[in-house]
C-alpha cells in the first residue's frame, strides 16, 4: 500500500458542534470494552456479538450527542471496512493456502526436513531469524506467519517446544523483518501518512529495530535452553515416519513455496502472490499426492484427484496418519473456515469506522496530545495513541493513519523531522496490533498459528502455578520495539531535528 487512501478528520477539522468532549468520547469506548470484557470473561462468548453490541451503542451515542444519521455512520463503517478489505481478502486466501499446502505436502515436507535439522535448544532463535529474513524479503509479516509460521508450529510441537513460545518467536521475526522492508504495506503507509520519504523512514527505524531484534534473539536463545527439555525417545522419528508414510515429501513439493516467495520478491503484491500459491498447491497435490489425507471429505478423492485437491482448498484437510499429533497439526478448515475469523474482523472494522466518523478517536487523540510538553512526552503520546487505536479501531492501518496525520503539525512545532513520527507510529502501532485479540492482526495470527494472543490457566498451585496459553508473553519484539522508542524519546538519542533547529532537550519542550 503505497498511497494513502483514508483521510480521517482531525479534531480541529470537525465542525465545532460535532466535536466530542473527552468525557463523551470515552462513553462509547468504555461501552465497547465492557461488552467485550463481559462477553468473554462472564458469559464465555466469542467476540462477534459483543462487537455488534458495541456498534449499536456507538450508533446511539453518535445519534444522541452529535446528531449523526445512519448514512453518516454507515459511511464511516464502510470507509473502515474498505481500508481493511485487503486484510479480509488475505484471510480468505491464506486459509485456502494453508489447506492446499498441507494437501500438497509442502508444509509436511518443511516439518519433515526441519525436524531432521533443528534441535530444541536452537529452534526458537532459528525460527525468529528465519521469519525475519523471509518477512524482509517479501515485505509481509502476515504471509510469513501464514506459510512458514504454520510449519514452524508443527516443528516446535515435534521438538517439545510449547506453541505459545514458537508463535512468539515467529511473530518477533516476522514483524522485525516487515518493519525494515520497503516492500511492506505498513512501512509504505507510515511514510505516506506522515509525509516522510520511504527510505528516510526505513533508515530512521533501522537502529531501534536492530536492537529490539537482537535482544529478542538473545531472549529466545535463553528460553530455548530450558523450553524443550528432553524429547521423548523416538518422538521425532515417529513424527517423521508418519509424515513420510502419508505424504510425498520430495523437494519438488516445495514448488508452491518457491513460486509464492519468488513472486513476492519480484514485487508482485500479496494477494496475487498468495493466490498463485494456492493454485500451485492444487497443481502439486494433483501431480504428487494421493489418498484420503488430501481432504476432509474422503469421498471427494474417489471423484478424482482434481476434485480432491480443490475440495481441500475449499473445505480443509483432515489427514489420517500414524501419529495423532501429526493429524491434529495438519488439520485445517480451508477457505470456508475463514468465515469465523472474517466476521470478527468485519465487525471490529465497522465499529472502528463508526468511532472515527463520530469523532471519538480524534477526541481521544487530541486529549492525549494536549499532555505533550517535551520530546519524550511527545514520543510517548504517539506510542500510546497508536496502541490505543489498535484497541479501539481494531486495525493496524488506523493505528498508523490517525496518529500519523493528527500529530504532523505537533512534530513541526517541536522542530522535529517527520521521520521521528513515522518511526513512532510503526514502532508502537504495527508491532502491537498482534497483542489485541479483536484487532485484525491478533485475529489473523491466532487463526493461522492456532495460538491466542492472551490466555492463562492455573494449575493445582493456583497463582503460583500459572501457565501462559497465549503468545503475548513470548512476543518479545512487540514489547521491545515500543520500549526502545520511548528510550529514544526520553534520552534524545537518534531524535532527528529539522535543519537549523537545535536538538531539543529530552526532558523539556514547548507546550503543544
Amino acid at each position: 500500500m503505497s498511497d494513502l487512501d483514508f483521510d480521517p478528520l482531525s479534531y480541529e477539522e470537525l465542525p465545532p458542534e460535532r466535536r466530542p468532549t473527552l468525557a463523551q468520547a470515552l462513553v462509547p469506548v468504555a461501552g465497547m470494552l465492557v461488552f467485550l470484557g463481559a462477553g468473554r470473561l462472564v458469559f464465555g462468548l466469542d467476540p462477534q456479538f459483543p462487537l455488534l453490541l458495541g456498534i449499536a451503542f456507538t450508533a446511539l451515542c453518535a445519534r444522541r450527542w452529535f446528531d449523526l444519521d445512519w448514512r453518516e455512520l454507515y459511511d464511516g463503517a464502510a470507509d473502515s471496512i474498505t481500508m481493511g478489505l485487503q486484510a479480509v481478502l488475505i484471510l480468505f486466501i491464506v486459509y485456502a493456502l494453508i489447506a492446499t499446502w498441507i494437501a500438497a505436502g509442502t508444509i509436511p515436507a518443511i516439518m519433515y526436513y526441519g525436524l531432521g535439522i533443528l534441535t530444541p535448544k536452537v529452534f526458537l532463535p532459528a525460527a525468529c531469524a528465519l521469519a525475519a529474513v523471509v518477512a524482509f524479503s517479501i515485505g509481509s509479516s502476515w504471509t510469513t506467519a501464514g506459510t512458514l509460521g504454520v510449519a514452524f508450529i508443527g516443528i516446535g510441537h515435534g521438538l517439545g517446544i510449547p506453541a505459545p513460545m514458537t508463535a512468539g518467536a515467529i511473530l518477533s521475526g516476522a514483524y522485525a523483518g516487515d518493519k525494515q522492508s520497503p516492500l511492506s504495506d505498513t512501512t509504505n503507509l507510515a511514510a505516506a501518512a506522515t509525509e516522510t520519504d520511504l527510505f528516510e523512514h526505513v533508515d530512521a527505524m533501522r537502529i531501534g529495530t536492530a536492537i529490539a531484534f537482537l535482544i529478542a534473539l538473545v531472549g529466545y536463545a535463553a528460553l530455548g535452553l530450558h523450553a524443550g527439555g528432553d524429547i521423548p525417545t523416538g518422538q521425532v522419528d515417529a513424527i517423521r515416519s508418519a509424515l513420510v508414510g502419508s505424504y510425498d515429501v520430495g523437494l519438488y513439493v516445495l514448488l508452491p513455496l518457491v513460486v509464492t516467495f519468488a513472486l513476492a520478491l519480484y514485487g508482485v503484491p500479496a494477494l496475487p502472490s498468495l493466490g498463485t500459491g494456492v493454485f500451485a498447491g492444487i497443481l502439486t497435490t494433483i501431480v504428487f499426492q494421493e489418498g484420503p489425507v488430501v481432504t476432509t471429505d474422503p469421498l471427494a478423492f474417489h471423484s478424482g484427484p482434481v476434485t480432491a485437491a480443490v475440495t481441500a482448498a475449499q473445505s480443509g484437510t483432515s489427514p489420517s496418519t500414524a501419529s495423532n499429533l501429526v493429524n491434529n497439526l495438519l488439520s485445517s478448515s480451508g477457505l470456508t473456515g475463514a468465515s469465523w475469523v472474517v466476521t470478527i474482523v468485519l465487525a471490529a472494522l465497522a465499529l472502528g469506522g463508526m468511532l472515527t466518523r463520530a469523532g471519538v478517536l480524534a477526541a481521544v487523540a487530541h486529549a492525549i496530545a494536549a499532555r505533550a510538553r517535551s520530546v519524550g512526552s511527545l514520543t510517548a503520546t504517539t506510542a500510546v495513541t497508536a496502541f490505543s487505536m489498535n484497541v479501539l479501531a481494531a486495525d493496524q492501518y488506523i493505528s498508523i493513519v490517525v496518529p500519523g496525520m493528527t500529530y504532523r503539525g505537533l512534530y513541526d512545532d517541536f522542530g522535529l523531522e517527520s521521520a521521528n513520527l513515522s518511526r513512532a507510529v510503526e514502532a508502537a502501532g504495527t508491532t502491537t496490533s498482534a497483542f489485541v485479540p479483536w484487532n485484525s492482526g491478533g485475529v489473523y495470527m491466532a487463526g493461522v498459528l492456532g495460538v491466542v494472543p492472551i490466555g492463562v490457566s492455573m494449575g493445582s498451585g493456583g497463582l503460583l502455578d500459572l501457565q501462559f496459553l497465549g503468545y503475548a508473553p513470548y512476543y518479545f519484539f512487540g514489547f521491545l520495539s515500543p520500549a526502545i522508542l520511548l528510550v529514544m524519546g526520553v534520552t534524545g538519542w537518534r531524535i532527528r531535528t529539522k535543519e537549523g533547529v537545535e536538538t531539543p532537550e529530552p526532558g523539556a519542550g514547548d507546550s503543544a
